[in-house]
């Protein structure tokens, strides 16, 4: 319901990047096959160019990101095309269209078979003016699939308009239910309030390139890129990208490295870490980014996507260590459903916890939940609920619950009991009627690894929740894994959340 007297303007300049369409559009639009290019769809058409004149004449008439339609059978064309778009000198181009249904002849498709980079190039049946006239009627859509787009009508969005305001006026009623979008909202703005300095050890990898450039875009963290400058800039260029805002440092040639080697062989040569072997460490950009973390020169970092989970936190545990009062790093996944976020700890570091360690993740998974705005409502799972099952396992938990509410009396925890009456409102009353914590659990501790692992894993998968994680707590300073499989939002997210434990590091 609105205030009758509800009024709020705003003014979102116009933007290429907001109106124009993907070539991926394009294709699925003018019904193209894709020839070349098919990882460059996400590339954003700004205009488009019929090439019907002598080549030096056209490439004079290119801009920047413009669409060129062209009979197949131009070879000249296609091949002025890419030099231009190769060139320093030339704006970068979104993509070919092949009219006609004619190919380019086999010398020159032979060519481009053998080059390692390309712009998208489709071939269509329909003849060049109807191929334009067709485009005239394409009106670019903001679609899942394109996640760079939403990021920049975000940035906009944010950048135009009072969205304090603008809730201020709409929202009249408050939700207890925290759902996945005021979650990503609320960390995203939090972070935002006191920006920190992140650093990405893996800065090579093309998604942690696209997550960098957003990130930064949005201006919600600074960031330094650890890995090769000139590789760096070349994806970024190649990619449309913008990292001018973010320090690019290669660990072997920093002149930070004497330092930072100077200082893990006194940490370490009680473990018989001498001087060379410390140097040697310090060039892998792990240790060289968790050295960062340890001496206040970032404030978190986040790995993962390349290397292992014990490539990313090794260095973390050796010389960041844990925190007074922990005596194990354990981590939690912040798993956003449909209508709801729900946090799962332990699903990725302790195989086997005992009662005492169960008890700490519950701790820590409780402290760290708050941290992000949820409620703890914690829920110990097991094979059974309440005192209706027995075995080594059930007593493990019934002990690790004891142990949390001796060390928290006042936080709300139920166990052992099954993941179904935790989370149903329904089974949750049934059986377990006088529980706080049965039926709306917001945190859920798994018994081991197994469990924990390939529950997450399953719900993400048959649900399409978004997992966020896995977030690591326990130690002195945040460092955080990614999965090899990571996707750009995933990266982007982690960063967001080390961001925000870094806060309370401060």
């Amino acid at each position: 319901k609105f205030r009758d007297t509800f009024s709020f303007n705003a003014i979102i300049p116009e933007d290429p990047l907001l109106i124009s369409p993907t070539m991926s559009e394009v294709a699925d639009f003018i019904k193209a096959e894709v020839l070349y290019g098919k990882d460059k769809l996400s590339t954003q058409a700004y205009r488009y160019s019929i090439a019907a004149m002598h080549l030096n004449n056209y490439l004079e008439r290119l801009t920047d990101h413009c669409l060129i339609i062209t009979p197949g059978d131009r070879d000249d064309i296609v091949m002025g095309a890419l030099m231009a778009h190769r060139s320093k000198n030339f704006p970068s181009i979104a993509g070919i269209i092949l009219s006609s249904g004619t190919k380019p002849s086999k010398t020159i498709l032979s060519l481009l078979d053998g080059l390692p980079y390309t712009i998208p190039i489709l071939l269509t049946e329909h003849n060049t003016y109807q191929t334009a006239t067709l485009l005239n009627d394409l009106h670019s859509q903001f679609t899942p699939e394109e996640p760079e787009k939403i990021f920049f009508a975000l940035k906009k969005f944010e950048e135009y308009v009072d969205s304090e305001l603008l809730a201020k006026e709409i929202i009249q009623v408050k939700s207890e239910a925290l759902t996945p979008k005021m979650f990503e909202y609320i960390i995203t703005k939090k972070a935002k309030t006191r920006r920190q300095h992140i650093v990405l050890p893996e800065g090579e990898d093309e998604r942690v390139i696209r997550a960098a450039h957003y990130l930064l875009e949005r201006e919600i963290v600074d960031i330094t890129l650890l890995g090769n400058e000139n590789k760096i800039k070349t994806t970024a260029s190649k990619l449309g990208l913008n990292l001018t805002k973010a320090s690019l440092v290669l660990p072997e040639t920093s002149p930070q490295l004497e330092k930072y080697s100077n200082v893990l062989h006194n940490l370490r040569k009680h473990k018989g870490v001498n001087l060379d072997h410390a140097q040697d460490l310090m060039n892998d950009v792990s240790y060289y980014g968790t050295m960062m973390v340890h001496l206040e020169e970032a404030d978190g970092m986040v790995s993962g996507a390349v290397h292992t989970t014990q490539h990313t936190i090794r260095p973390a545990l050796q010389f960041i260590k844990t925190k007074k009062g922990f005596n194990a790093v354990s981590s939690v996944f912040f798993m956003c459903l449909s209508d709801r976020v729900i946090v799962y700890g332990d699903c990725a570091i302790n195989p086997t916890p005992n009662a005492e360690l169960l008890s700490e993740i519950a701790l820590a998974s409780s402290e760290t939940a708050r941290s992000f705005g949820i409620e703890p409502r914690v829920a110990m799972l097991s094979y059974s609920s309440g005192s209706s099952g027995k075995g080594e396992e059930v007593e493990k938990v019934k002990k690790a619950v004891s142990l949390v509410k001796e060390k928290d009396p006042s936080l709300k925890v139920e166990g052992p009991i099954q993941y179904d009456a935790a989370v149903d409102p329904k089974v949750g009353k049934k059986k377990m009627p006088d529980s706080e914590v049965a039926g709306k659990a917001t945190v859920l501790i798994f018994p081991d690894l197994n469990t924990g692992n390939n529950t997450y894993k399953a719900v993400q998968r048959e649900t399409g929740a978004v997992a966020i994680g896995p977030i690591l707590q326990g130690l002195n300073k945040p460092v955080n894994d990614l999965s090899r499989g990571c996707t750009v939002p995933d990266i982007i997210n982690t960063v967001i959340m080390t961001a925000i434990q870094s806060q309370g590091e401060d």
